[in-house]
């Protein structure tokens, strides 16, 4: 089958985080012989912001480190109807823009045979409803919403037509242990500082513990405010700006742990969803404490898979033991590792889209599918 996705951007994934599972769901859809094509917007601010802040080198990083998988950027003029009329799935990102949510929608009202899906993996279900309640979903075969309480929200608001719940996941091709390299410092966290989504908590759980503990290490990620990276020049941690997500596992393996901080929006109203930095440290196999959030689907086994810290003082306890006790650091990473394999890889998650597929897809799409059964 032919797989579209409208993503706001594959090639860059500068803020973006929703481009690491897509790039691994991609790849494992083409593993198993399926055609992919991911549409990103022109003047996408992600891929604008990384071309103002590396360069196009980072760009041609994509093409280097994801050689198979094809992007094309489509602008004013795009003819979406052309660019479909061979597809059998098409998956619209949350991100894209309303109008062409809704134009979608009549391709297929009109008769188009692919399967419509809504993909969204974002807060703006419960931070600006407002938002996600203008777009246009009734024509779309199905909603996948990235965690079980945003479900719920789709569900209660009367938007979309059938939800499903599909979590992000480690593409574990890219993200994997490095046994071969050795620690040189202690502590790395990588993520983006957001809109003040996480200042007080990356304080409190990374900032604070690290002085405290004089642990070496390193920060990376875009859109540190000044008083932010002045925070981190009083810490022993150096900031490094923006790491390109295939270089991640090495920069994992270079240190001996790192921690977990969601956003707030997340922690407060929609629980059980964490970042898809979880998923990626553990899958390469690095210790991880956590600052709090509810894993209310139970997708990992706490203070097994990861240690959990309830404060700064947790959180400062924790990293202490984890660099005093290397083999304290092998069990929880290994644990880690353990549960990405056996649930959430990227493979898991084209198992649970067929499954969705066999469910909701249209005719077309549900004749492949049987087709494919049958071979097998």
């Amino acid at each position: 089958m032919k797989f579209v996705l409208y993503t706001h951007s594959l090639q860059s994934d500068w803020n973006h985080g929703n481009a690491h599972f897509l790039r691994g769901l991609l790849s494992e859809l083409q593993s198993r012989g399926h055609e992919t094509l991911a549409l990103e917007p022109v003047d996408g601010w992600s891929r604008s912001n990384l071309l103002a802040d590396q360069g196009t080198s980072a760009l041609h990083r994509f093409a280097h480190d994801f050689p198979g998988l094809t992007s094309q950027s489509y602008g004013e003029g795009f003819d979406h109807g052309a660019a479909l009329a061979d597809a059998d799935v098409v998956l619209v990102h949350e991100w894209t823009d309303p109008d062409l949510v809704a134009a979608l929608g009549r391709l297929r009202r009109a008769g188009a045979p692919f399967t419509l899906l809504f993909h969204d993996t974002h807060h703006r279900g419960v931070s600006d409803e407002q938002a996600i309640a203008d777009l246009r979903l009734a024509d779309y075969d199905a909603v996948l919403a990235f965690g079980a309480t945003l479900k719920e929200r789709y569900e209660r608001q009367g938007w979309g037509r059938q939800v499903f719940v599909w979590h992000e996941a480690a593409d574990i091709r890219v993200f994997h242990p490095l046994p071969e390299l050795q620690p040189e410092a202690d502590l790395v966290w990588i993520g983006n500082w957001g809109d003040g989504e996480r200042e007080r908590e990356l304080q409190e759980f990374l900032i604070e513990p690290a002085t405290r503990l004089g642990l070496s290490g390193t920060v990376h990620g875009v859109r540190y405010p000044e008083p932010a990276l002045g925070a981190l020049a009083r810490s022993p941690l150096a900031y490094r700006g923006w790491l390109a997500n295939a270089d991640v596992p090495r920069t994992f393996a270079r240190h001996r742990m790192t921690v977990h901080v969601p956003r707030r929006p997340y922690v407060a109203a929609l629980p059980g969803i964490p970042t898809i930095r979880m998923f990626e440290a553990l899958a390469c196999g690095i210790p991880l404490v956590s600052a709090p959030w509810d894993d209310a689907e139970g997708l990992f086994r706490g203070d097994r898979d990861y240690l959990r810290a309830a404060d700064g003082e947790a959180m400062t306890r924790h990293l202490q033991a984890l660099k005093a006790d290397p083999e304290l650091r092998r069990t929880i990473a290994a644990s880690g590792l353990e549960t990405i394999r056996r649930r959430h890889t990227c493979a898991h998650r084209v198992d649970e889209l067929l499954a969705i597929l066999a469910l909701r897809g249209s005719a077309k799409v549900r004749a492949a599918l049987a087709t494919t059964e049958e071979a097998a």
